[in-house]
């Protein structure tokens, strides 16, 4: 990595930090959690920061983005409709051909 991504990681991962802070109720404990989960299954994956602040995390192209909002967290999959689903966990962007969230 270089020191410029590593800059870039920093303050992207310092933005999620401080958004989860700003948070401060059960939608910032579930950015977190959801946060640590994605670093547990991908030790590698980069952390962006992309429009209005929404968290990205990325290795070797967009896993997901999570997105908070009133009454919900949001975690939008770049390539959900790859996956297999068999829980239903997806209930949103159904219609599409590449995402789920």
């Amino acid at each position: 990595m270089t020191a410029a991504e590593e800059a870039t990681e920093v303050s992207a991962s310092e933005t999620i930090d401080a958004k989860i802070r700003e948070l401060a109720d059960w939608r910032g404990e579930t950015l977190a959690r959801v946060r640590k989960w994605i670093h547990e299954a991908d030790p590698d994956v980069v952390e962006e920061v992309k429009s209005r602040g929404v968290p990205v995390w990325s290795h070797d192209g967009i896993l997901c983005t999570g997105e908070t909002y009133k009454k919900a967290v949001k975690l939008t999959f770049a390539h959900g409709a790859a996956l297999d689903d068999p829980a239903g966990l997806f209930n949103a962007s159904l219609e599409g051909n590449t995402r789920r969230a």
